[in-house]
């Protein structure tokens, strides 16, 4: 139990690691189509610090299952390195979309007010001028997806499937 909890976090730094700083055929560099933005390159993205809770025995039990399940792309934005104390934090684009998981229970959270169902995911949802804070709260251990202001909801759909599928409901 002790040793897969340790392999299953080291494997899936390894996997980002070798999709993040695997080359490329092109040489580095993007194709412009069509005047638009070149995609941004999960290389070229500095290390986000991320804040996480001291991890819980039932974050230690869940959480490397979903770690493992995470996208290396979301909503086109690749996966970028984090700085944290647990492996369980992800972040993807700039500005990033934040992934923590085992996290406390909303403060806000009252029973069956403000909750919205995404893939059979249940959310509550706070929002302020700085980022909208989704975190699911009908699984295993609570896990919170951080949204900058100006990403819609495409993300946490996404993540409510992968979510579904690795954490058990509560």
């Amino acid at each position: 139990m002790v040793a897969t909890a340790v392999v299953v976090p080291v494997l899936v730094v390894l996997v980002v690691l070798v999709n993040v700083l695997g080359g490329s055929d092109d040489g580095g560099q993007a194709a412009d189509v069509g005047g638009s933005p070149a995609p941004q390159r999960a290389e070229d993205l500095p290390v986000l610090p991320v804040e996480v809770p001291p991890p819980t025995p039932e974050a230690d039990a869940s959480c490397p299952a979903l770690m493992a399940a995470l996208p290396l792309d979301l909503t086109e934005e690749p996966a970028r390195l984090v700085d944290s104390d647990t492996p369980y934090a992800a972040a993807w684009g700039d500005p990033a979309v934040v992934l923590v998981c085992g996290v406390p229970q909303p403060a806000g959270l009252v029973a069956g007010e403000g909750l919205l169902q995404i893939d059979q995911v249940t959310w509550f949802v706070e929002q302020t001028d700085e980022a909208t804070t989704w975190t699911a709260v009908d699984r295993a251990v609570f896990v919170q997806v951080t949204l900058p202001p100006d990403v819609d909801s495409a993300p946490v759909t996404v993540l409510s499937g992968v979510i579904g599928d690795t954490l058990p409901a509560r």
